[in-house]
């Protein structure tokens, strides 16, 4: 059975309805002065996302309000409006983990990822957090002193929060990773989003037990809370799962925790949320979310159906992220908060120089691709740049088949050895030697003992210069190094930029984390209700299919 708007045409608002299943028991009562029926009006009722919104038929023309309310049909009567559908009102805050919301103190189930060496930068976490809205601080690569600082910032600007901060997993340099949690345990650091880790270290451990304790109900109670972000099952398992009793028993010895504290996390999982990071900028495994986030769903709830935790461990989806139609889609399959990242560094606040984030801002998504990463070179892991207007992640692979075919910087030939000088490096390899020889004497000297005495660390250390030193040139805007700038970046930045084409947002200058996060999220409730109303047989024309960012007015 088709219902059909006869005079669609003549009145060519968009909207048509065809249902099998008409529910005619129903009308709707109101003043006729509120209902719409030409298309900006129309959209202008469908984006009122904090009220209901209303389909009537009146007089064979099909309008929209925000007004009146529904009623059962009186049989027989005339002058009857009928209401052909209905849906609730949809605000933001309805979207996502309402304990998300509780937990951590914010108004959107919407967070920003860390990105490491201060692009996730302060100004960003101060200007999301004035807002409610948490954001973590890009902690990883900084020096303590460096994080120290940023600390005592943030924790300035928002004495109450909401802000996190990253710890990024240090396999070669554990002695960063403990110093940052000792900080995160001086400062009171109440939420870290743990990022990178292959497996569970002590430090984690004992950033999340030395904050346990018992409330005046003798409840369990949490202070330092873990976001954890995974890509894999087999990681995201260590974090669901109580911590290992045998790391327990060594901060307990080592007098770091109590027995107590000891017993609690025992009970309790690492972390409170675990991030479903998919293809996404930086470190990545490159996972399709449509596929990464049912599988840890499910390992979720095999968890919590052994352990029964009183707060089930709330899910969240990160990668890819960066338009309302993303945003919604993770929503719609069950993620409790949603995780922005690549695009938010090319906005205003982000720490990267204003020519990344002129590139950024024309990147399409074709324009990635996996370069070797500097933190994990010797491993061969790799980690998504943006390949547009650079030439790094060539660069990066040269430097890492370099690495793999010879045993030692003498074994180079002198023609490839000259090339990595005058091109890549611009320096002698004696001269970058000095360097980082320097640099391992302050930061890592026990590093600096192992690569005098080993010709292959010895190579691989003066390659991680260039690469270390490479993403700082694209954060600081080193003046004759554009083509090596190192922008860790996803496909999600391509997509925003063609989401915000021709609006405001088109432009870095107008770009701001804030206005970023409000349009995303008020477009993805936009999109839930144009959605629900499809699904209920509504007809829509792709003029209220989409959400566009007008203007920041009223953000």
């Amino acid at each position: 059975m088709k219902i059909e708007d006869p005079v669609l045409g003549k009145y060519n608002n968009g909207l048509n309805f065809f249902s099998n299943s008409f529910n005619h028991n129903e009308v709707w009562k109101g003043s006729l002065d509120c209902v719409a029926f030409e298309q900006s009006a129309i959209k202008d009722k469908l984006l009122n996302i904090k009220k209901p919104c209303y389909v009537v038929r009146v007089a064979g023309k099909i309008g929209v309000t925000n007004e009146g309310y529904s009623c059962p049909t009186d049989n027989g009567k005339t002058g009857q409006v009928e209401l052909l559908m209905t849906t609730p009102p949809m605000p933001t805050h309805h979207l996502g983990d309402p304990s998300f919301l509780a937990s951590h103190g914010v108004k959107y189930a919407y967070t920003t990822g860390a990105m490491a060496g201060g692009i996730a930068s302060q100004e960003m976490v101060i200007a999301l957090g004035k807002e409610k809205i948490l954001s973590s601080f890009g902690a990883g690569g900084l020096s303590p002193d460096r994080l120290e600082a940023a600390i005592n910032c943030i924790q300035q600007a928002l004495p109450e929060g909401p802000y996190a901060f990253n710890l990024i997993h240090s396999p070669n340099e554990p002695a960063i990773e403990r110093r940052a949690v000792e900080l995160y345990l001086k400062y009171g650091v109440r939420t870290i989003e743990a990022s990178a880790f292959l497996d569970l270290t002590p430090n984690i451990v004992y950033y999340r037990a030395a904050g346990l304790g018992v409330n005046a109900a003798n409840q369990i109670e949490i202070k330092n809370k873990v976001i954890a972000k995974i890509s894999r099952r087999e990681v995201a398992s260590k974090f669901l799962l109580p911590a290992p009793l045998k790391i327990l028993k060594e901060l307990v010895e080592k007098g770091l925790i109590t027995e107590f504290q000891a017993n609690l996390a025992s009970q309790l999982p690492v972390a409170d949320d675990i991030t479903v990071e998919a293809d996404s900028g930086g470190h990545t495994d490159n996972r399709p979310l449509v596929c990464l986030l049912p599988s840890i769903l499910a390992l979720k709830n095999e968890i919590q159906e052994k352990y029964r935790y009183s707060t089930p461990i709330r899910v969240g989806v990160a990668g890819g992220i960066g338009t309302p139609e993303s945003a919604i889609a993770g929503f719609m399959m069950g993620a409790a908060y949603v995780v922005t990242g690549s695009v938010n560094q090319s906005c205003v606040e982000a720490g990267t120089s204003e020519h990344t984030k002129q590139l950024l801002a024309q990147a399409e998504m074709a324009d990635m691709m996996m370069a070797p990463a500097a933190d994990m070179f010797e491993m061969g892991v790799k980690l998504q740049v943006l390949k547009r207007g650079t030439m790094f992640p060539m660069r990066a692979q040269k430097l890492y088949e370099i690495y793999r075919n010879y045993n030692s910087l003498e074994d180079i030939p002198n023609e490839e050895r000259e090339k990595l000088e005058k091109q890549i490096f611009r320096k002698t390899i004696p001269q970058i030697w000095e360097e980082t020889a320097t640099y391992l004497s302050q930061r890592n000297p026990e590093k600096l003992a192992k690569a005098i005495n080993n010709p292959k660390i010895k190579m691989a250390a003066i390659f991680r210069w260039y690469l270390g030193l490479s993403s700082r040139w694209s954060s600081s805007g080193e003046k004759g190094r554009e083509v090596d700038y190192q922008i860790w970046c996803g496909p999600a930045m391509g997509s925003f930029n063609d989401w915000v084409r021709g609006s405001y947002l088109a432009e870095p200058k107008n770009r701001r984390v804030v206005d970023v996060a409000h349009h995303i999220m008020t477009g993805s409730a936009y999109l839930y209700r144009i959605q629900s109303f499809k699904l209920q047989g509504l007809q829509i024309s792709n003029d209220y299919c989409h959400y566009h960012p007008v203007s920041s007015t009223g953000l």
